[in-house]
């Protein structure tokens, strides 16, 4: 997890970021859900919902790696 992206989830509060958390970890599994969408602009960021936040995300299939770049609520996670 990128470190801005630590650091909002610390922010999140606790009932909340469980779903949050449960949500990310869903994602090694399966990174690319139903329900994920792929960001315009770049070539490897997709985000998922978490009920009003939004987790952005690279997937790099080549080593098998999820990186979350940036956890935020819907209204401001995309600036």
């Amino acid at each position: 997890m990128a470190p801005a992206a630590d650091r909002a989830l610390d922010a999140i509060p606790h009932a909340i970021r469980a779903r949050v958390v449960r949500k990310m970890e869903a994602l090694g599994l399966d990174p690319r859900p139903r329900g994920c969408k792929k960001l315009h602009g770049d070539d490897d960021l997709y985000r998922v919902r978490a009920g009003d936040f939004r987790i952005v995300y690279a997937v790099r299939d080549d080593v098998l790696v999820v990186l979350v770049v940036k956890i935020g609520n819907w209204r401001d996670v995309y600036r």
